[in-house]
């Protein structure tokens, strides 16, 4: 649980953090000819906004040690991560297509590695308990 709690915690920390990045410095992520506008600021503000509840929601779970919320929750964050690659095709910046990839991958190997884990609690559970 541990090492699902972590990424899960990482991965919202960091996609947080760069909503408030676009929010507080649009120039830095727009590409390079593009000015920032309020029309953009009004968008960094709502995927602030999101990436925060996103973010509260995750830390609610890793602190109460809900695994099936966390699960959720993680699987949620990692499509988003996959998801938000496409932006750096969109923009052709490559670091805004590995980093995304990156974390996303990282948070389905810590879903598929704790939910291997449980299974195979499972299975020795079960044979312990044979009659």
């Amino acid at each position: 649980m541990k090492i699902l709690s972590g990424v899960t915690l990482l991965n919202v920390l960091v996609a947080l953090g760069f909503s408030a990045a676009a929010v507080i410095a649009p120039s830095a992520i727009l590409p390079h000819d593009m000015t920032p506008t309020s029309a953009a600021t009004t968008f960094a503000l709502y995927g602030f906004v999101r990436s925060s509840a996103l973010a509260a929601a995750v830390l609610v779970a890793v602190v109460r040690r809900e695994t099936r919320p966390l699960l959720w929750l993680g699987a949620l964050a990692g499509a988003i991560q996959c998801l938000d690659a496409t932006v750096g095709v969109y923009q052709a910046d490559a670091g805004k297509i590995i980093g995304p990839l990156v974390i996303g991958a990282a948070q389905f190997w810590a879903i598929l590695r704790f939910t291997r884990s449980k299974a195979a609690e499972r299975s020795q559970d079960a044979v312990a308990n044979r009659p």
